[in-house]
């Protein structure tokens, strides 16, 4: 026998509690792409501009690269926002915020492909 006691994972009791952690969930990619795109354009412009150590041009991919992240994390915020004020709806806000993504990923891509071809 181990001498140390298995930790029981607390699971959340009622649908209130599993509506929190769902908001929190979609604030925290919000705030993952949030950050994403502040890194990215924080060392372009620490490289860039104040250092000048190399000369970074904005092109179709990087272009993309900060629509697609702005854009993700508004969307993300604007559905947790949009879950925390109606709680009935979350099933059909998600499935619309999943539809959503693939259609805006999709067009960035193929907007990318034509913008390069």
């Amino acid at each position: 026998m181990s001498k140390f006691k298995k930790k029981r994972i607390i699971q959340p009791t009622n649908r209130y509690e599993i509506d929190i952690r769902f908001e929190k969930i979609i604030q925290f990619s919000g705030w993952f792409f949030l950050f994403a795109l502040g890194g990215f354009v924080g060392v372009w412009m620490l490289f860039d501009i104040l250092l000048g150590a190399i000369d970074i041009t904005i092109d179709a991919m990087s272009f993309s690269l900060i629509i697609f992240l702005g854009t993700n994390s508004a969307i993300s915020f604007g559905l947790a926002t949009k879950i925390k004020n109606n709680r009935d709806k979350k099933k059909e806000f998600f499935y619309d915020w999943l539809l959503a993504e693939f259609f805006l990923c999709m067009f960035a891509i193929f907007a990318v492909a034509v913008y390069v071809w």
